[in-house]
C-alpha cells in the first residue's frame, strides 16, 4: 500500500437539487469550500429533475471550485432518463464521477463510490423472493453493492473514502419516518464497506431529515451530508472531515 501523506480536509455536500430556474447559485459556496478544504465530494441529487440544463447550471457554478471534486449521482439525477448526459457534463467540468467502474486518489486518499440503492436494513432487508419485480428490485441493490466492492477493491491506499447517495446504515436516517427507511438505503452497502479495513469514512445524502453521524457495525464513521442535515449539525451546508 502507499504510505499515507498529510491529512486531507474533505468538504462534502449532498442534495443540491439545482433546478432550471437557477434561483439558487452555489458559486459563492464552492469558492468558500475551495478556501477551507483540499477536495470536495458531492453526494448525489445534484439536480432536481435529472435534466441536462440543470446540470449545466451546476457545472457553471463549479467553475468557482479550485479543489478536486468527486461525485456520485442520486435518484433525482435519474428522473428524466438523462443520467449519462449529466455524468458526461460533470466529467467535462473536471468532476470525477464515481460509478463503481473506477476509483480516484487525492493526496494519498482513495475515493470509491456508487449511487447505491434501497432495500432496507438488517433482518428487515428485502430478499429476492416472490414476484419477478421484487427480484429485480433486490438485484439492483445487489449490483450496486458489487459495483462498490469492485471500486473499493481497486484502491491500494491506506485511507479510503466511500461516497454514496443512499445510506449504508439506518442510524443516520433517524428523524425520517421509519416507514420509509427501506427506501432510503440498504445494509448491503454497509456490509460491503465493512469488508475493507482501509475505509476511513463513508459519506451519503438522500435523508434530508436524518442525523449527521453514525457508524457501520465495524465502527467506520458514516456522515449524512444532505445539506439540510449538515446545516443543523455544523452551522453550514457542507461537512468538513479530516481524513
Amino acid at each position: 500500500m502507499n504510505e499515507p501523506s498529510d491529512r486531507l480536509t474533505l468538504a462534502a455536500i449532498g442534495d443540491l437539487h439545482v433546478n432550471a430556474t437557477g434561483e439558487r447559485s452555489y458559486r459563492d459556496l464552492f469558492a468558500e469550500i475551495s478556501e477551507k478544504s483540499d477536495a470536495l465530494a458531492l453526494c448525489g441529487d445534484l439536480t432536481d429533475l435529472g435534466r441536462k440544463d440543470e446540470a449545466q447550471l451546476l457545472c457553471k457554478d463549479l467553475t468557482a471550485c479550485t479543489v478536486p471534486v468527486v461525485a456520485v449521482l442520486g435518484n433525482h439525477d435519474f428522473e428524466c432518463g438523462q443520467a449519462e448526459e449529466i455524468a458526461a457534463l460533470l466529467r467535462e467540468a473536471g468532476v470525477k464521477v464515481l460509478d463503481g467502474r473506477g476509483a480516484y486518489e487525492i493526496k494519498g486518499v482513495g475515493f470509491a463510490g456508487v449511487k447505491g440503492f434501497a432495500g432496507g436494513f438488517g433482518r428487515g432487508m428485502l430478499g429476492a423472493f416472490g414476484e419477478e419485480l421484487i427480484k429485480k428490485f433486490v438485484q439492483e441493490g445487489v449490483e450496486e453493492a458489487l459495483r462498490l466492492e469492485n471500486s473499493l477493491r481497486g484502491l491500494r491506499t491506506e485511507r479510503v473514502v466511500a461516497v454514496l447517495h443512499y445510506a449504508p446504515i439506518p442510524e443516520t436516517l433517524e428523524g425520517e419516518p421509519r416507514e420509509i427507511f427501506p427506501f432510503l438505503g440498504s445494509s448491503r452497502l454497509g456490509e460491503t464497506i465493512d469488508r475493507f479495513e482501509n475505509v476511513r469514512a463513508v459519506l451519503h445524502g438522500h435523508a434530508h431529515r436524518g442525523i449527521y453521524r453514525g457508524q457501520t457495525p465495524k465502527g467506520v464513521p458514516v456522515y449524512n451530508c444532505a445539506q439540510h442535515v449538515v446545516q443543523v449539525a455544523c452551522g453550514r451546508p457542507y461537512a468538513l472531515i479530516e481524513i
